[in-house]
């Protein structure tokens, strides 16, 4: 995505038009324009300089993003800059709010000319209060000194006129167009109010010239100017505080780094950090780059990223990222990424692009604001048009109609969804919970189905040691050394769990084992001093030790927990087991019981075997368990899911990828591949699974946010349009002054943006409050049948061994099975692969020859 500044903006009305003529550029597949951020970002192939040609031709300016003079017509030959490591691409520009100093000269300016206006025309006339004697009884001078004084006001903020009438000429009324016209009025009338003044007096005609008096509207046409000043400065300023969660993400950059040079330790600029270079960090220092930890240990703040507080152990080998605290120790590092390839630029890039970017509930009120500022200057009009010819004077039917010009706010509508995908974005950002895009920010929270893959999301992905049973006549510690001399040599996951069991216990570990042999499937044996050591699943081990009834029964159990018993025997005799199994993560069956409490069906997809996957899914305690689920096939799973509602997918490996892509929502775990948090829209930096219903509760909050802020907004105009016009005048006698009516314009923008930053004070991880939402789940099924062939069944126990291991499938409705037939005919309620039936009966020790 190209990302633009765009000027000149002034409301909703603004940004329709240029996203409208930049989405007719030839190349341009999607243009999305933000006000709150005065940014563009545009997708496709167009040249920059069409793109910037387009957005002159609309009446506003344009320049690439990190380019500089992004005014009407400057950057059109200007080439993109260099971004900055840290801010991955976003213009430093982003980092200052220029514009509420600007707008606060101007209102101090404009108050200085706009009291002594006021002691004019509402203090001496209404009020009687003392002015020089010159003035005081020569009316035609103070008519003449509220015109001048008016006049310096309205050249103080000719912004509104120049925008707004450059606006009208273009064909694409906005805000401006709005108070440029109301003051323009108010000022017109009054003028022709001051010449027939003139004239009255010159003919002596006293009480014309009292009634004139009457009939000046300066200090409102002044007074509309500076309201809206006003309420441009509370916007600007409220606005700055949205992006307060990217700027401070961008502060965070180091400036510098230390790096070796020809063993020497030299200061550089960030910029000058290449991949490969050796730099170190001492305590209190940032962390400048991204880098592997070469020697020394530490303990690291990475609250920065990932909103966790609690400092990070670090050791050789371990990974660290930019703008990370080293807390304790000296480091020396290898740079792995530097520039716009840091983490914490990417992260950047990130929460810009979802501020450039625009939800679909937006289209709403651009659709609105496409022909609100036409439609209020028609109504103006109307308003104008019927009070003359209901016998009102033209004064008092063009304060009505100057109300409705001043009083109608299409910035609020502009600001509703912005304002809030840009706090909820950073609310986000600062609790390691990362939006890609405004829409992904908008659609989480409207996921219905939950797939998790289990390996790495609901576990930790590391195997760990469970249970160490030894045998009768054998120890603990006997069984752990000599398993562990076997398993030194094997290269099998389930080897790390034993290995780093037995480095923690101090076991014997000089021991080495000779005539070492890996089989596949099976296990692993070799020679120990003059012994035959024998290791693996219990088809294996039967073949050369004993294994008791008591034994079997104990394996079994620890198979029902999802645990992997691992049998061992010396010289034929057995020595016991060793459970290994992956565990789940701590905070995943609360994560899981969050989901369900928010209405959502959750879903764990593994490959391993439907007893472990059972026993895996009982204890995070989901919904539904899909197992046998080979690599390949997580993105047919998910597409069938789909059919059944809004499905997010969880995921952190490569073979995740397809699944989260195919996937209403892909949301990543931030400890996996690159690939996966590349295919996902939403990547949780903490690599917790508690933070998806965070993800999902703030994405529920800020829809709230947008539905609260549209709703004012919208509010806002149809009862303040009515007002305006005078509708009520006839029944309740209710009038708007126009200076009313432009205050009330000034702080609607304002609301709308304070109401968004209530987001900030949002508690992501407060699930007392969730809403468990009625979720329209189809619950359809579908019914096939299969044919399994099957070798080796002999009798009635047969039979129900394999029916019970069938059935227990959750696909399989039904089994009939026949030893004399040497059939199983299995009931389907869902698509299950061949191979997970094959393996259900093969567990039992059955050979299946064919499925049909």
């Amino acid at each position: 995505m190209e990302q633009y500044n765009v000027t000149g903006m002034s409301c909703a009305a603004c940004s329709a038009r240029v996203e409208k003529a930049v989405s007719k550029v030839p190349g341009v597949t999607s243009c999305s324009v933000s006000l709150l951020t005065n940014s563009m970002g545009v997708e496709g192939t167009a040249d920059e300089a069409a793109v910037i040609a387009a957005v002159e031709a609309a009446g506003y300016g344009a320049s690439v993003k990190g380019a500089r003079g992004a005014g009407a017509g400057a950057g059109a030959g200007s080439s993109r800059a260099a971004a900055g490591s840290a801010a991955a691409g976003a213009d430093d520009d982003f980092l200052k709010d220029t514009e509420t100093p600007k707008i606060r000269r101007r209102l101090i300016a404009s108050l200085c000319f706009l009291v002594p206006l006021m002691y004019l025309s509402m203090g001496h006339m209404m009020w009687n209060w003392p002015l020089p004697e010159a003035l005081a009884e020569n009316y035609v001078a103070i008519g003449i000194a509220q015109l001048l004084l008016t006049g310096i006001v309205m050249v103080i903020n000719q912004k509104f006129s120049i925008s707004g009438f450059k606006g009208l000429i273009h064909g694409a009324p906005n805000m401006d167009t709005l108070v440029a016209l109301g003051s323009a009025a108010s000022f017109g009338y009054s003028l022709y109010a001051l010449f027939a003044m003139t004239a009255a007096q010159m003919n002596g005609d006293m009480a014309g010239v009292m009634s004139y008096m009457h009939e000046f509207y300066f200090e409102s046409a002044a007074m509309i100017l500076t309201l809206i000043t006003v309420g441009k400065m509370l916007e600007a300023h409220s606005k700055g505080k949205t992006t307060d969660a990217l700027k401070g993400l961008m502060k965070l950059a180091p400036k510098t780094a230390v790096i070796v040079r020809d063993g020497e330790e030299v200061e550089v600029s960030i910029d000058q950090v290449r991949k490969g270079d050796i730099f170190v960090v001492r305590p209190g220092e940032n962390i400048p780059v991204d880098g592997i930890v070469l020697d020394g240990s530490s303990a690291v703040n990475e609250s920065a990223l990932t909103g966790e507080s609690i400092p990070v152990d670090k050791k050789p080998g371990d990974a660290v990222s930019a703008a990370t605290l080293n807390h304790s120790g000296f480091i020396r590092c290898e740079a792995t990424r530097v520039g716009e390839d840091t983490t914490l630029s990417q992260i950047i890039q990130m929460v810009s692009d979802a501020a450039a970017t625009k939800a679909p509930i937006a289209k709403i009120a651009d659709r609105v604001s496409g022909v609100f500022v036409p439609a209020v200057i028609a109504i103006a009009v109307v308003t104008l048009i019927v009070w003359l010819v209901a016998g009102q004077t033209i004064g008092f039917a063009l304060a009505r109609a100057i109300s409705v010009l001043v009083i109608s706010c299409p910035c609020a509508l502009g600001l509703a969804t912005p304002v809030a995908i840009m706090v909820g974005n950073g609310m986000g950002a600062r609790n390691g919970i990362m939006f890609k895009t405004a829409v992904s920010l908008e659609e989480t929270g409207k996921m219905q189905i939950v797939a998790l893959d289990k390996t790495g999301t609901i576990t930790s992905g590391e195997p760990k040691t469970t249970d160490i049973l030894p045998a009768e006549e054998t120890s603990e510690e006997e069984l752990l050394t000599l398993a562990y001399a076997l398993e030194k040599k094997s290269e099998h996951p389930l080897a790390n769990a034993i290995l780093e069991t037995g480095r923690e216990r101090g076991v014997q570990s000089d021991l080495e084992v000779t005539d070492f042999q890996a089989v596949p499937g099976g296990g692993l044996t070799g020679e120990l001093d003059g012994s035959r050591l024998t290791g693996g699943n219990l088809k294996y081990i039967s073949q050369t030790a004993e294994v008791t009834d008591a034994v079997r029964r104990q394996a079994e159990e620890l198979a029902e927990e999802g645990k992997t018993p691992l049998f061992f025997a010396k010289d034929g005799k057995l020595l016991g087991i060793i459970a290994v199994a992956d565990v789940i993560k701590e905070d995943s069956p609360q994560a899981v019981r969050e989901l369900q409490n928010m209405g959502i069906h959750v879903v764990m997809l593994t490959g391993d075997n439907e007893r472990t996957a059972r026993a895996i899914g009982k204890q995070a305690g989901v919904d539904e368990v899909i197992a046998g689920v080979l690599p390949e096939g997580k993105e047919s799973v998910i597409r069938a899911l789909k059919e059944k509602g809004k499905v997010a997918m969880v995921g952190d490996g490569i073979n995740d990828a397809p699944a989260l892509t195919r996937a209403d929502m892909g949301i990543a775990i931030g400890a996996g591949t690159d690939i996966a948090i590349d295919a996902a829209d939403v990547v949780l930096m903490k690599s917790r699974l508690s933070d998806v219903p965070a993800a999902i509760r703030l994405s529920r909050a800020t829809l709230r946010n947008i539905h609260e802020n549209l709703f004012w907004a919208f509010f806002y105009n149809v009862i303040g349009i009515p007002l305006a016009a005078g509708v009520w005048i006839p029944i309740f006698g209710w009038q708007l002054n126009p200076m009313f009516g432009a205050a009330a314009m000034s702080l609607s923008s304002f609301c709308v943006v304070t109401n968004a930053l209530r987001l900030n004070w949002f508690k992501v991880h407060d699930a007392s409050k969730d809403k468990k939402i009625k979720q329209n789940v189809k619950k359809e099924k579908t019914t096939m049948e299969k044919t399994i062939t099957i070798e080796g069944m002999m009798c009635g126990h047969c039979e129900a061994a394999v029916k019970k291991a069938l059935e227990e499938l959750p696909q399989v409705s039904g089994a009939v099975v026949s030893h004399e037939k040497g059939t199983a005919v299995v009931t389907l309620n869902a698509e299950v692969a061949d191979d997970v039936l094959k393996k259900a009966v093969e567990d039992k020790d059955y050979k299946v020859t064919g499925i049909q």
